[in-house]
């Protein structure tokens, strides 16, 4: 799919994929990286909103609204909501969740669309690594409503063991919580782009491929 690799070097030129040798907070030493702290302007944020919407178009996801954890998903799901729009005339609802839950004004711990039961929920994410996220926000989801958590859209699959287990984080997700992940590219993505010449980086593949034989769930 065509998005797949122009997103991989829109994650190359915006220098959130990095490769050489980086300590993860798992304590693995990774030769890449991918750092969502790199993206800085109005242009790049449009762009990776776009690459979420064609993730939720391409997988047939019925949405009415997008929600987006505090507090990387916030930004994340408004992006992704008004691309959906603009791009694919889909007109959905955005939600987003405080840390605190507010107790003057309107209150509550939600901001946005009201959930309701058998609202159909999107999870709009950067990541998702121990699955710690979604034990997190899905009491909250669930003590709104009976909402209808139709699965969560993530930027990539490292397709790595989790700390705990010798499933992959999204296969524990799904085991866990019965919530399917959504990755809008894969390691194995990142190194098909490599080895054609799509980004810069050609020389770290031995090491990639290295990194997914001890740690990798394929």
């Amino acid at each position: 799919m065509r998005y797949k690799k122009e997103f991989i070097q829109f994650l190359a030129s915006c220098g959130v994929l990095k490769f050489g040798e980086f300590t993860l907070k798992s304590g693995r030493k990774a030769p890449y990286f991918l750092n969502a702290g790199e993206y800085k302007t109005g242009e790049q944020i449009k762009k990776l909103g776009e690459f979420y919407a064609d993730c939720i178009v391409d997988n047939n996801l019925s949405v009415d609204t997008l929600f987006g954890p505090a507090y990387k998903g916030i930004p994340l799901a408004i992006s992704a909501v008004i691309a959906l729009y603009e791009k694919y005339n889909i007109n959905c609802n955005f939600c987003f969740d405080r840390k605190e839950v507010k107790d003057h004004g309107e209150g509550g711990i939600f901001v946005g669309k009201e959930l309701h039961d058998k609202e159909k929920v999107v999870i709009i994410e950067d990541v998702i690594t121990s699955g710690k996220a979604l034990l997190e926000v899905l009491p909250k989801l669930k003590s709104s409503a009976n909402v209808d958590i139709r699965g969560m859209v993530v930027t990539v699959d490292r397709m790595e063991k989790a700390l705990t287990s010798d499933k992959s984080a999204i296969q524990m997700a799904y085991d866990d919580y019965g919530i399917k992940i959504y990755p809008i590219i894969t390691i194995l993505d990142i190194i098909k782009a490599l080895k054609d010449n799509s980004i810069a980086g050609k020389e770290y593949i031995p090491a990639i491929e290295k990194y997914l034989n001890e740690y990798g769930v394929m």
